[in-house]
């Protein structure tokens, strides 16, 4: 009697679908797999709808992060995901696990946005050469810098370090400080650590510190979030906001 062959094949297949990044891959390497530009994802499952309500995800802040990484197929290192990207896989990871449709309240009333049909913002794709470090001049001090823009691994690394000073009981919380001496790579070519850190801490002033940060605002990819609703019989734009019912539409 011949052997039946055994099929290593999965029984049953994810459906899945690829998302184009806002970056279009250019502010990795040429040779980190996010340079494509594209992510691979998964359709939700029951699985994940566990990872949403896991009470302890949910305690640590890390339960969006850990959906996300769940869902993705592509082979790619998570922490590198610069923020704009991370919300455009936010956005897919609703649209393919409770539709497109997204409703949230604003002055009291009910508004319902199709999450598909938003676009990713225009870049200048000139200033981008798959590297995460830009130039910017700060406008009243005039000190030229390079900064870098805020990926996941970086946002980890930020808050260890609040929580390490968060120990030491200081009166003000040295959050914008701490972050600027993550975002700022170097001063006036001066790249070492020491100097960046000082530079924030004595001569940064605070419309610097607010200029840079409106410039990463507006020069990073990203989703625009931009909507028009009507507001006592004008149009009016704003941000969608992104609340609890996000992913638990009902």
């Amino acid at each position: 009697m011949a052997e039946q062959e055994v099929s290593n094949e999965p029984k049953f297949k994810f459906p899945t679908e690829v998302v184009e990044l806002p970056s279009k891959g250019l502010v990795y390497p040429k040779e980190n797999p996010l340079s494509s530009g594209k992510v691979e994802m998964k359709y939700m499952t029951a699985r994940e709808e566990d990872i949403l309500t896991n009470s302890n995800y949910i305690r640590k802040g890390i339960v969006i992060d850990k959906l996300l990484q769940s869902l993705i197929v592509s082979k790619i290192n998570y922490n590198d995901l610069v923020v704009g990207d991370k919300n455009a896989l936010l956005v897919a990871a609703r649209v393919l696990g409770y539709g497109k449709d997204y409703s949230f309240t604003y002055y009291g009333e009910e508004h319902t946005v199709d999450m598909s049909s938003l676009d990713n913002k225009e870049i200048d794709e000139s200033k981008f050469d798959h590297k995460n470090e830009f130039e910017f001049t700060l406008p009243h001090s005039k000190t030229n810098i390079t900064f870098q823009l805020m990926t996941q691994g970086l946002e980890n690394k930020i808050d260890r370090e609040l929580k390490g000073l968060e120990k030491l009981k200081k009166e003000v919380s040295p959050e914008m400080s701490t972050r600027m001496k993550h975002l700022i790579l170097s001063v006036e070519g001066d790249s070492e650590l020491k100097t960046v850190r000082e530079f924030v801490d004595t001569y940064l002033l605070a419309r610097d510190a607010k200029a840079l940060r409106d410039h990463i605002v507006d020069f990073q990819p990203d989703v625009d979030f931009t909507y028009e609703i009507e507001v006592d019989g004008e149009l009016e734009e704003i941000k969608i906001p992104i609340t609890s019912n996000f992913f638990f539409p009902d």
